[in-house]
Formats: structure tokens, C-alpha cells, sequence
């Protein structure tokens, strides 16, 4: 392990503070000790690694740009939202966080066990039922008052807004089948996991016209447990060079590309000629190109140098015939 080096100066400066009675060597000894000394809470016994958490957001930062995209489209509105931050911390303390009344939407995520929770600020929640049915987009908290219609819309509205996004934002992980099991307001009656129980809350900051608010994304560590080895860098970059595509995409991909229509040119010869002389060009006149009669021609493909070509005629057109391959640079292929 590497440790510190101290410079010279620093040890003449030790050495002469020790030498002089300003500082003990027992006093250092001590307090070299007490750095070694951590106070762990077990309450808040963290589960998952930076390296985890990580991923988790780099996961949680794809299904903001999903669901901010699908949200902009159903509401026909601004709507921006982004990973604010992503913690792990005890399912109590996450219940004591959120509001009194709230929205609250419990999913399962089959194959995982256990079930996540979506917490929707009210404002948002609000703002999004107003553009729904057609307002400005006005907040408006009366959450205590939920009618059947407004449950049944809201509902809705996140259930096909998240499943479909979540799905394809944790596609690189596992594929995940969300359905939604419970819309809730009041948190209280929630208990999802035991209260000590480890949970990542990733936290979405949300903007929906001029109402602003957090959705929070409550995630059990006994849902995330078995594909915990699946969250790291490491699985991230061997799964990124094992993947390939499949022959059947392969042999997709190459018919789209051999309809694709290109524009092909030859290019007769080059000339340079004065301004002055451009400007005096009249019917008739001769211009002595660069090009020797006895050297190929250049075929331009999309203004870019392929092949060189020869003149000619083919069933009374003018026509020409490949010669070879021009590799990048515009020098020739020699076979």
C-alpha cells in the first residue's frame, strides 16, 4: 500500500519539534491510534458500493431521458427530469422523508422479488393531471380528496409512463417485467421491507412546466440482491465486448444498406485557370485539363475518391469500366 513521503524539510521541521519539547512522540502515537478508530452505525449498514451506486444512477440517468421524453409527448408540455442524487439509507428513515400525503405507486419487478416504490410530489403529480385534461398545468395539493376518476387517471398515467421505460432503462442489467400492484397516499400504510432494511432511493428532480418536484424511486436491497454482481463496472465492460449481433440483424441491417442510393460521378480531368480568364470564357473556347489522355479516370462516390475508371460506350451510351480500388487518401490498390 502506498504510504506518504515526507520532504526533507518536514523531517528537520519534526525532528526539531521534537528535539525542543513542542510535540511528544507519545501524543503521535496516539494520535495515529485514534485515525484508525470509525464510528459505524449499524442502523445504516451500507449494503452497496460507490462502484454499485454508480450504476445504479448511470441506470436511473437513461430512464429520466425515457421518461422525460414520454411524459413531453403525452402531456404536449416542458417536462425535464434528472438524477438528482441516489442514496442508501434505512426504509424508516425513507418513509419519514416523504409527505404525510403523497402519491404513492408500489411495483413489482418480476423475475426480482420484493417490490419498488414510486414517490410522486403532489405538485408534480398535480400538474400532470391538469395538462392531461387539457389545463395550463396549474399544481393544485388536495390529495386528501382523490376522486375515483383522478386515482384512475393518475394511475394510468404512470403506470404505462414507467413500466414500458423501466424496462428499457434496466435491459442492460436484466429484463425486467414492472406491474403495478398498489396506488397509495399515505405512506403509513406501506411496509414493504422491515424498518433497518437497506434501500436506494434515487431521487428525480422534475419540472413540468412552471411546477417543480422530486419522484422518488424507493428500491429494497432484497430486490436488487441477486443481481448485485451485475452492477459493477467490470460486468458492464465484459458484457459490452461479448455482445454481439445476431445473424438475422446482421443480415437486416446489410438489405437496408444495399438500397441505399448513392451519387456517382466521374471526374474527366482538373484545370487552373485566372479569374480574369474565367470571366473571358466564350462558346468555343478550349480548356487543357491536367489529365493525360492515357492515364485511368477517378469515380467519385458521394464527392469522395472509390475508383479509377476508363471511358467508353455500352449499347450507344457512354459508359465506364472499373479499373481498381482507390484505398483512403485517394492513393491506388495494387492487386
Amino acid at each position: 500500500m502506498a504510504e506518504d513521503v515526507l520532504s526533507q524539510n518536514e523531517i528537520d521541521a519534526l525532528l526539531s519539534a521534537l528535539s525542543s519539547g513542542e510535540m511528544d512522540a507519545d501524543q503521535l502515537k496516539e494520535e495515529e491510534e485514534d485515525k484508525k478508530v470509525r464510528v459505524y452505525d449499524f442502523k445504516r449498514a451500507l449494503r452497496f458500493s460507490k462502484d454499485q451506486i454508480r450504476s445504479i444512477s448511470r441506470i436511473h440517468d437513461n430512464f429520466a431521458r425515457l421518461l422525460s421524453t414520454y411524459f413531453s409527448g403525452q402531456l404536449r408540455s416542458y417536462v425535464n427530469i434528472s438524477v438528482a442524487s441516489v442514496d442508501q439509507i434505512p426504509y424508516e428513515e425513507f418513509i419519514r422523508s416523504v409527505p404525510a400525503m403523497t402519491i404513492l405507486n408500489v411495483y413489482s419487478v418480476e423475475p426480482l422479488e420484493g417490490r419498488i416504490i414510486f414517490e410522486i410530489n403532489p405538485n408534480i403529480a398535480y400538474a400532470m393531471l391538469d395538462r392531461l385534461l387539457g389545463g395550463r398545468g396549474a399544481s393544485l395539493n388536495k390529495i386528501e380528496n382523490l376522486t375515483e376518476i383522478e386515482t384512475t387517471l393518475m394511475s394510468q398515467l404512470f403506470e404505462k409512463g414507467i413500466i414500458g421505460n423501466l424496462t428499457e432503462a434496466w435491459s442492460s442489467v436484466i429484463n425486467m417485467d414492472p406491474h403495478l400492484e398498489e396506488f397509495e397516499v399515505n405512506p403509513q400504510f406501506l411496509q414493504l421491507v422491515s424498518p433497518n432494511e437497506t434501500v436506494v432511493v434515487v431521487s428525480l428532480d422534475t419540472t413540468v412546466g412552471e411546477s417543480s418536484g422530486m419522484i422518488n424511486i424507493c428500491i429494497p436491497h432484497v430486490v436488487l440482491e441477486s443481481i448485485i454482481p451485475r452492477l459493477s463496472v467490470h460486468y458492464w465492460m465484459q458484457n459490452e465486448k461479448t455482445k454481439e449481433r445476431k445473424p438475422e440483424e446482421v443480415a437486416l441491417i446489410s438489405n437496408h444498406i444495399k438500397k441505399a442510393n448513392l451519387d456517382i460521378s466521374v471526374q474527366l480531368g482538373e484545370s487552373f485557370i485566372s479569374v480574369e480568364d474565367l470571366l473571358h470564357l466564350r462558346k468555343e473556347d478550349i480548356i487543357v485539363l491536367e489529365q493525360q489522355i492515357d492515364e485511368p479516370l477517378k469515380m467519385l462516390v458521394e464527392e469522395e475518391p472509390k475508383f479509377t475508371v476508363q471511358p467508353g460506350k455500352k449499347k450507344e451510351k457512354i459508359a465506364v469500366q472499373v479499373l481498381d480500388v482507390l484505398e483512403e487518401g485517394g492513393e491506388q490498390n495494387d492487386k
